[in-house]
C-alpha cells in the first residue's frame, strides 16, 4: 500500500481537489512511511525538493485522525522570515483538512496571541528565541498547551545544529518533551548535509523512538557553472547587471557593506535592484520580497538571509561576488535556480581577488564530488548551559540546582560537561551575583538583573547578541534599516549621507534620545559599515582542495579568460614551494612564509604553537599560510622548530595549552561571556581560535616538509 492510501481520507481528498496532485514523489513516500511509523527523521532533498510536504502530510495525517487537545505539532524555523514565508502554505494545508495552524513570533500582534492561548490551533509555527518566551511567560499555561504535542518539525536543521541556536533549540524541546505526555516524534529538513547520522543522534535527545534517515536518490541534472574575475568592484558590478537584465536574479554577498556598494552600482547601470539583509528593516525586506516574486526583470542583492528556503518565486539566476565559505552555502544557493522545466541550477561567480577565484574553484569541485562539510556538534556548550541556568531561574520561582541539572544533563550539546564542572560553575554564578539562592532555589542574581532586566528581560530569552543600533527613518516615518552605533557616532546633521537598501540617504537629525537617524533621500552616499572583528575561518578541507586545484594541471571549462589567467598565474608561482601535504616554505630575509592550506583554526594554533617553540618570533595566521618574521628566523630554527612541533609530548603538555588560552584575544562570542568564570571563558575562546587536536592529526599525517625556495 502506497504511503499517500494510508493517509487519513481528507487528506488524501484535499490532496487530490485542492493541490491537484496524483502522486507523491520519492521523498514524500520514503518519509511518509517513516513518520507514519512512529521513527524520528531527518530529511534531505534538494531546495524545492518537496522536504516541507514529506515531513507536514503524514503529521498533519495523524493529527487529523486523533486531533489533538491544544498544540499537536510544532514547525521550528531559524528565522521568522522563512517562518512567515511558509505561514500561507502551511496554513493552507491545514486549512484544507479542517485543522488550524498559527504563527508566533516577535511580529505577532499581542491580540493575536491571546486568541491563540484562549483557543491554541494544532500547529504551532515558530522560532526557538519564541518557544523560550513561552514557557517563560505567566501567560501560558504551557502544561495546557503541549501536554499533547506530538511532534517537532525543525526547518533547515543544518543552520541550527552546532551552534548555539541549535543547543537552545535542543533544551528548549527537552522542556516541551517533560510537559508532553508523549515521546514526542522529532523531524528535521534539510537540503545539504555532510553527516545526517551524527544530526539525526544529536536531534533525538531523550527520544526512544526509532531514527531514520530519508535520502532518496536525485537524479543528476547539469549545472550552469561561470567565475569570472573583474578588477575591482564596479567592474564586478557592471558584470552584474548585464548578466541580470531582463532576468530574475539574486546576487549574493559577503557582507551587507557590499550588498550596499554593489547595489548602487547595479541601480546606476539601470537595473532595478532591491538590498535583503538583516540592517534592512522588515517592512523594507517585504517588499523586495514581494515586488521580486511578481516581477520579471529585477535583481535583490543580498547576504545570506536569502540563503535558506524562503520562496521569492522562479528565478533564472544566481550571482555570488566572491565564494561563500562553504560547500553547503554554495549548494543552498545554486539551489535557488533551476526549478522550471528545461532550465538548469546555476551560479556565476563574480571575483575581484585571486582568492575568491581558487576558492570558487574548488568549492565548485568539491561539489561534483558529491562532498559536503559535515557539521561540527559541541558537547560543551557553556554559553547556552549558562543561558538556560538563567532562564530557569527567572521562571515562575525558580529551579533547585539539582532540578536544573536534571534537565540540562540530558541534553546533547551539554553531555561533555561533568557534574563536578557544572557545580563548580554554580557555585561562581552565585558567588558572582548571576544567580543567588532563594530558600533552596536558584532565582536571577542582581548581576543577571542589571544586564537583562530592560523591557521585561526581552534580551535574556535568545542566546544571540542584539548589538546597539540605531533606527534609519524617512523624513515621514518610514523604517528603512538600521545602523551601528559606531558607524552613527561619525555621523554629521546635514553633512553625512550613506547607502541603505542601495539607495544614498542624506542625514537630516541624528538623535540620540531615542536612537534614531531621520534622512531624506540623497544623490550619493559612502558605504557604511556595521563591525565585526572576528576572524572568519575556512575549513581545513575546503583549503587542501584549494591546494590540490595550485597542483592540478586541469583546465577548468567554466572559467573565463581572466579567471584562467589567475589561475595559471598563482599555479606558477606556488607549485614549487608546496612540495608536500604539510605545505612548503618560502625563506626570505628576516621572514618565512609557510603555505600550509590548513584553514584558520589550524593555523592559528600552528601560530601559537610556533610562539611557544620560539619565544622572540613574531608570528601571523591566515586561511593559507603562517608567516614567521623576526632577526633570527632562518631554515636551521624553522626546522628545529618543525621537528619539536612533530613531538606527541608537545600537544598534550596542558599547561603550555592553558596559557595559551590564557593569551588569546578576549574576542567577545556570547552575550554571556561577562557571567562566565574565567575558566570557562578561556575554553569558549579557545575552542573558537584553535583546534589543537586537527593541528595534530595534520601535522602527523604529513610527509617531510618541503623546503621551498
Amino acid at each position: 500500500m502506497s504511503v499517500f492510501a494510508r493517509f487519513a481520507p481528507r487528506l488524501q481528498q484535499a490532496i487530490v481537489s485542492r493541490l491537484g496532485w496524483s502522486s507523491l514523489r520519492p521523498v514524500q513516500e520514503e518519509a511518509g512511511a517513516a513518520l507514519l511509523a512512529g521513527d524520528n527523521a531527518i530529511i534531505l532533498a534538494p531546495t524545492a525538493g518537496g522536504k516541507t510536504e514529506a515531513a507536514v502530510f503524514p503529521v498533519l495525517s495523524q493529527l487529523a485522525d486523533d486531533e489533538p487537545h491544544g498544540v499537536g505539532a510544532l514547525y521550528v524555523a531559524p528565522i521568522k522570515a522563512l517562518l512567515n514565508n511558509q505561514a500561507d502554505r502551511l496554513g493552507l494545508y491545514t486549512e484544507m483538512i479542517g485543522l488550524r495552524s498559527f504563527a508566533w513570533h516577535g511580529d505577532t500582534p499581542d491580540r493575536s496571541r491571546r486568541q491563540f492561548l484562549n483557543e491554541p490551533a494544532q500547529l504551532l509555527m515558530t522560532t526557538p528565541e519564541s518557544l523560550e518566551v513561552m514557557l517563560l511567560s505567566a501567560r501560558v499555561d504551557e502544561s495546557k498547551l503541549f501536554a499533547d504535542l506530538r511532534t517537532v518539525i525543525v526547518d533547515e536543521i543544518h543552520a541550527l545544529a552546532g551552534s548555539d541556536r541549535g543547543a537552545h533549540l535542543m533544551s528548549v524541546i527537552e522542556r516541551l518533551a517533560r510537559i508532553s505526555r508523549h515521546d514526542v516524534q522529532r523531524v528535521g529538513l534539510s537540503a545539504t548535509v555532510g553527516n545526517p547520522e551524527a544530526i539525526l543522534t544529536w536531534m533525538q535527545g531523550t527520544s526512544g523512538r526509532n531514527g531514520r534517515v530519508v535520502s532518496p536518490p536525485s537524479q543528476p541534472r547539469p549545472r550552469q557553472i561561470l567565475i569570472v574575475y573583474r578588477l575591482g568592484l564596479a567592474e564586478l558590478a557592471h558584470d552584474a547587471a548585464q548578466i541580470a537584465a531582463g532576468r530574475k536574479s539574486l546576487l549574493f554577498c559577503q557582507s551587507r557593506s557590499t550588498t550596499e556598494a554593489v547595489a548602487e552600482h547595479m541601480r546606476r547601470a539601470g537595473t532595478a535592484v532591491f538590498v535583503h539583509h538583516s540592517a534592512v528593516s522588515r517592512e523594507e525586506r517585504q517588499l523586495a520580497e514581494e515586488r521580486f516574486h511578481d516581477g520579471g526583470d529585477a535583481c535583490i542583492v543580498c547576504t545570506s538571509t536569502l540563503e535558506l528556503g524562503i520562496d521569492v518565486g522562479d528565478l533564472d539566476r544566481v550571482l555570488q561576488a566572491e565564494a561563500p565559505d562553504t560547500v553547503s552555502s554554495f549548494l543552498q544557493r545554486m539551489g535557488r535556480t533551476g526549478r522550471r522545466p528545461g532550465q538548469s541550477p546555476n551560479t556565476t561567480f563574480l571575483c575581484e581577488t585571486t582568492e575568491g577565484v581558487l576558492q570558487a574553484i574548488a568549492l565548485v569541485e568539491l561539489a561534483r564530488t558529491g562532498w559536503v562539510e559535515p557539521v561540527e556538534l559541541d558537547y560543551r556548550c557553556w554559553p547556552v548551559l549558562i543561558h538556560q541556568l538563567l532562564a530557569m531561574a527567572l521562571a515562575g520561582d525558580g529551579i533547585t540546582g539539582e532540578a536544573a541539572w536534571e534537565h540540562l544533563g540530558c541534553v546533547p550539546d551539554f553531555q561533555g560537561i561533568h557534574r563536578a564542572e557544572y557545580d563548580r560553575l554554580l557555585a561562581w554564578m552565585v558567588r558572582d551575583g548571576s544567580l543567588r539562592l532563594a530558600g533552596g532555589r536558584l532565582v536571577l542574581g542582581p548581576k543577571a538583573e542589571r544586564r537583562f532586566g530592560r523591557k521585561n528581560f526581552m534580551e535574556l530569552f535568545a542566546v544571540f547578541s542584539s548589538p546597539q543600533t540605531y533606527t534609519v527613518q524617512a523624513a515621514n516615518g518610514r523604517p528603512l534599516g538600521s545602523l551601528s552605533q559606531v558607524f552613527v557616532d561619525r555621523l554629521v546633521d546635514g553633512v553625512s549621507s550613506f547607502l541603505l537598501g542601495g539607495r544614498a540617504w542624506a542625514v537630516l537629525h541624528v538623535r540620540h534620545d531615542d536612537r534614531r537617524v531621520i534622512v531624506e533621500a540623497a544623490p550619493r552616499g559612502r558605504q557604511p559599515t556595521w563591525g565585526g572583528f572576528l576572524p572568519q575561518f575556512l575549513g581545513l578541507d575546503l583549503c587542501q582542495h584549494i591546494r590540490s586545484v595550485l597542483l592540478s594541471e586541469a583546465r577548468y571549462p567554466y572559467l573565463d579568460d581572466a579567471a584562467w589567467e589567475v589561475l595559471t598565474d598563482q599555479r606558477a608561482s606556488i607549485r614549487e614551494v608546496i612540495s608536500s601535504e604539510r605545505g612548503g616554505a618560502e625563506f626570505d630575509a628576516g621572514e618565512i612564509r609557510w603555505w600550509t592550506f590548513a584553514g584558520g583554526r589550524i593555523n592559528a594554533t600552528l601560530r601559537h604553537a610556533l610562539e611557544a617553540v620560539a619565544g622572540d618570533w613574531q608570528v601571523t595566521s591566515d586561511n593559507f599560510q603562517v608567516k614567521i618574521r623576526g632577526a633570527a628566523v632562518g631554515r636551521d630554527r624553522f626546522r628545529d622548530a618543525l621537528g619539536r612541533l612533530g613531538e606527541p609530548e608537545f600537544w598534550e603538555d596542558e599547561r603550555l595549552w592553558a596559557q595559551v588560552a590564557e593569551s588569546l584575544p578576549g574576542y567577545r562570542l556570547s552575550k554571556f561571556q561577562p557571567l562566565m568564570p574565567p575558566w570557562v571563558e578561556r575554553e569558549v575562546v579557545a575552542s573558537y581560535l584553535l583546534d589543537v587536536g586537527g593541528a595534530w592529526r595534520w601535522l602527523s599525517k604529513g610527509e617531510t616538509l618541503g623546503q621551498g625556495k
